[in-house]
């Protein structure tokens, strides 16, 4: 069996940025934030931390911060796909060479790749490294979805531990565990699926909504894997309003604009995102004052 890089709620932490480019301090007060608050793992220069439009030094700089900062307190785990193999193949390995825990390899976007193009793509990644690798499955972005077939091809290379699976498809995840069983774990990476996707065999979430409710995404997962599987579902649905406006517009626009709205110097949304304005900023605002974040 391979090992699990980690079980539970990861946040997929946001970026904060200046005008001198990331916010280094503020990435600390965001760190701590969800260590303190029991987050059991950390993955930074995903799609939540605007990667696709931060500079290659930039991304590099922001993993090598977060693994020196974080000081082995919890599993690390960065973002390192890309649509270019070659690029993926050299950010995996810079991330390697920093110490994270494990790196998270979205499918390839744009290009629209093929099954067999999948399997080549990650296998030539997985090859050239010595860390264990997260798929992420996430259609709506990338116009393209790893067939639960597929995930058995990739499942046998022994640094393939696992996927994100941000298809929405419960099916699909069900698929995925009766072919791949215990050799890839599941981890969802839709906030309002977590309890299914665990029912469904699943480790736990990838979570946005841990930027805010870092804790509670944390006893979601921790209260069903204690087998008080009524009180799990219940916070599940508690927090589905929460959870749904944090999605209200594009991903990671809401989630800063709360941040922003807590008190993080969490700075502009990189273009082309752009800030939340009139009635679904209204929206969010009267929600998080309803969960008593604001």
């Amino acid at each position: 069996m391979k090992k699990t890089i980690f079980t539970g709620a990861a946040v997929a932490i946001v970026t904060p940025f200046n005008e001198n480019g990331i916010n280094f301090e503020e990435l600390k007060r965001l760190i701590d934030f969800n260590i303190d608050n029991d987050t059991d793992a950390i993955v930074i220069a995903g799609t939540t931390g605007e990667s696709s439009t931060m500079s290659n030094e930039e991304h590099k700089e922001a993993i090598r911060f977060t693994v020196k900062y974080v000081n082995k307190r919890i599993p690390v785990i960065a973002g390192t796909g890309s649509n270019d193999t070659a690029y993926a193949v050299e950010l995996s390995k810079y991330a390697e060479n920093v110490g994270v825990d494990g790196i998270l390899v979205v499918t390839p976007y744009y290009n629209k790749a093929t099954q067999g193009g999948l399997v080549k793509h990650f296998t030539y990644i997985a090859d050239r490294v010595n860390v264990p690798m997260i798929l992420y499955n996430v259609p709506s972005r990338t116009g393209v979805n790893i067939l639960p077939e597929t995930y058995v091809e990739l499942a046998k290379h022994p640094r393939i531990v696992a996927t994100k699976e941000s298809s929405g498809d419960l099916s699909q995840v069900a698929k995925i565990k009766a072919l791949c069983g215990d050799n890839l774990d599941i981890y969802s990476g839709n906030d309002d699926q977590i309890v299914p996707v665990l029912s469904l065999g699943g480790k736990g979430v990838i979570s946005v909504l841990s930027n805010v409710m870092p804790k509670e995404a944390h006893e979601i997962c921790s209260l069903y894997f204690e087998g008080m599987i009524e009180e799990s579902t219940k916070m599940q649905t508690d927090y589905l309003k929460l959870i749904n406006n944090l999605f209200i517009e594009v991903n990671p626009i809401p989630v800063k604009t709360a941040l922003g709205l807590m008190g993080y110097n969490i700075g502009d949304l990189r273009m082309p995102l752009f800030a939340m304005e009139g009635e679904n900023l209204e929206t969010l605002k009267e929600c998080l004052k309803e969960y008593k974040l604001i």
